[in-house]
């Protein structure tokens, strides 16, 4: 007997491909238990994208989250995914935070650290995987599995090699957009376990339908674990079912011995979960099974979708599909998964809604063709590396790119002050600024006062000494939203609680009782003309726009001021905000030398793409 062992990515990577990340813990808590006991190689619980999510959509501390599930799981290992020198980010951070944060990790519960860099580039990995190492974890080596012609068999068996040199501990073929197929499947498995010789981990997605018959293959060829979900979060985007494949190997060698009928009931739970909350199955669409021409990954898929569809311009869908293998070979065939999808996906749209290619290009991109994400899988089309760069010149090759970020802890630590109440508080705040520091400003107790924002219309203001109920907070707000009231005033305890109609468009706290509201610090800053139409500027003043649909924030950080004002002066380069779009922070630049005689978007604005963020005059 040789059973195969699996890991549950439910919690985690299921959720995330399907349900966009929106789970809530309440939601995992009642079935817990019976999850660990199935007796599961791991269950995947953390990272990717539910570290950001669960801050920016669901008010959850994701340390406390990781946390409560390891206090209901203690008999299962706990994995998650690490994007890296990234983290659970969209950039490099520095070796500092890299290693404080895998430090953390583990000890707030997470045992099994899968760590993938989107460029199979071994720099990208050391400093996390030594720190897996330092602090007794298990480093699962990920190889980003993608179909181009710079991409072999010998190529992965040579990242693989460099993965165990640095320790990693089980090697993981990471097959995000669904593009194995069962004999490619069969031949890289058996290659890593005669060549590289440690236990391989498969991990597919459903997306085109080859998983189940690739999960099959690698069994036969020497596979030690297989990665699944429960049948109610399976298929699609997501992994095969657990119940599919526990009832498919039975009687066989490769028997799991995993109690079918208790994953049943466990299925019965999420069925519960998925219909109450109304969300979607996991199902194989034409679209999806068009990933083999296309390379789309799932989750890709559903972000250019909704990005599109922002735009009003759903329809171009088709174009962006033929846009982004284009894009990609220009720039040496990057395998796409974050944040590398992110920066082709976002590149290809920006190329067919400005009907000009590389016409516009954000910094995410810049920086990857400099060098700055890592080494190219292949090589770049010269005159694509040209129009981007411009004067910059690419990185050094033999300089490690995450060595070039020098950001301290105790420099971040300084910044977010006296909200941080712990380390794990100061690393949020690291890696997301923008949404811990409004997490962080909600949850502190005996705030004197703080601005609170639910939705676009309602506002709530917080004032005294007592800790805030964040749920009555909510309900409260409901109650405006639904009802034709322009203000509740609560008082209780020593706390005012005031919910009015407005449109304050972010978390903003205020130092003193006696500081100016956001509505009166807005009222103090520089007016517009009176007629906001074009033929009311000067022929001088040359509209900055928006490249994408995204989020406007005037700044890097919640704590520093705006990169421009009106008046400022800046030079052709010069960083004028940020556009937060598809999970990437892009900056915004002016494009010649003025001065900013308008701001036309307030910090946190959701714009669309075209949306004037500023009026420069050339000089």
């Amino acid at each position: 007997m040789r059973p195969v062992h699996l890991t549950d990515t439910t919690l985690r990577d299921a959720h995330q491909s399907l349900w966009a990340t929106r789970m809530q813990i309440a939601d995992m808590l009642p079935i817990l238990p019976k999850m660990d006991s199935v007796g599961y190689w791991s269950l995947e619980v953390w990272g990717g994208a539910t570290f950001d999510a669960a801050l920016r959509f669901l008010d959850e501390n994701p340390w406390e989250r990781l946390r409560v599930i390891k206090q209901h799981c203690p008999n299962t290992p706990l994995q998650m995914l690490l994007r890296g020198q990234n983290l659970v980010g969209y950039h490099h951070y520095s070796d500092e935070i890299v290693t404080r944060f895998v430090h953390a990790s583990k000890r707030n519960g997470i045992d099994v650290f899968r760590i993938f860099d989107a460029l199979n580039d071994i720099r990208n990995v050391e400093v996390s995987a030594a720190a897996v190492k330092e602090c007794g974890g298990h480093f699962e080596g990920a190889i980003s599995y993608t179909v181009s012609p710079v991409h072999t068999l010998d190529s992965y068996l040579e990242y693989a090699q460099e993965l165990k040199d640095i320790g990693a501990d089980t090697i993981c073929i990471k097959d995000m957009a669904g593009m194995l197929t069962p004999f490619r499947t069969e031949k890289m498995v058996r290659a890593l376990k005669e060549q590289i010789g440690l236990p391989v981990h498969v991990h597919c997605h459903y997306i085109g339908g080859m998983a189940p018959m690739n999960y099959l293959k690698a069994t036969e060829a020497g596979a030690d674990i297989i990665d699944t979900a429960v049948v109610a979060l399976a298929f699609g985007n997501s992994q095969p079912a657990v119940e599919m494949i526990v009832a498919a190997l039975k009687e066989s060698e490769y028997d799991t011995g995993i109690d079918l009928d208790l994953l049943f009931e466990i299925a019965e739970y999420w069925e519960a979960v998925r219909s109450r909350k109304g969300l979607k199955r996991g199902i194989t669409t034409l679209l999806s099974m068009e990933v083999f021409s296309h390379q789309v990954p799932g989750g890709m898929m559903s972000n250019l979708v909704s990005q599109l569809e922002l735009q009003k311009a759903g329809d171009r869908l088709p174009d962006v599909l033929a846009e982004i293998p284009r894009v990609r070979a220009e720039v040496g065939y990057p395998p796409l998964v974050t944040p590398m999808s992110q920066i082709v996906g976002t590149q290809a749209v920006i190329n067919v809604l400005t009907g000009k290619r590389w016409a516009v290009i954000p910094q995410e991109m810049r920086d990857y063709v400099r060098g700055l994400y890592g080494k190219a899988p292949g090589s770049m089309d010269k005159d694509v590396v040209a129009k981007v760069l411009g004067k910059e010149l690419p990185l050094d090759p033999d300089i490690r790119p995450g060595s070039l970020v020098t950001t301290t802890y105790a420099e971040v630590e300084a910044e977010v002050g006296e909200l941080a109440h712990e380390e794990e508080d100061v690393l949020m705040y690291a890696l997301f600024p923008n949404e811990a520091h409004n997490y962080l400003t909600l949850h502190q107790e005996g705030a004197e006062k703080a601005v609170f924002m639910m939705g676009s219309e309602v506002n709530t203001v917080m004032e005294g000494d007592a800790p805030v109920d964040v749920n009555q907070i909510r309900e409260l707000i409901k109650a405006v939203e639904q009802s034709d009231i322009n203000e509740v005033i609560v008082e209780e305890a020593g706390s005012t609680v005031t919910v009015r109609r407005g449109t304050l468009a972010s978390v903003a706290p205020v130092a003193a009782p006696a500081a100016p509201s956001a509505a009166a610090a807005e009222s103090a800053a520089p007016t517009p003309p009176e007629d906001s139409s074009e033929s009311a500027r000067p022929a001088t003043w040359k509209p900055v726009v928006a490249p994408m649909v995204g989020t406007f924030y005037s700044s890097a950080s919640p704590t520093a001021g705006p990169y421009v004002e009106v008046g400022t002066s800046v030079e052709e380069g010069q960083v004028l905000c940020i556009l937060e779009a598809m999970k990437l922070m892009n900056e915004i630049t002016a494009e010649e030398a003025g001065i900013v005689r308008e701001v036309c978007a307030k910090n946190a604005d959701s714009v669309e793409y075209g949306t004037v963020l500023f009026y420069i005059e050339s000089v």
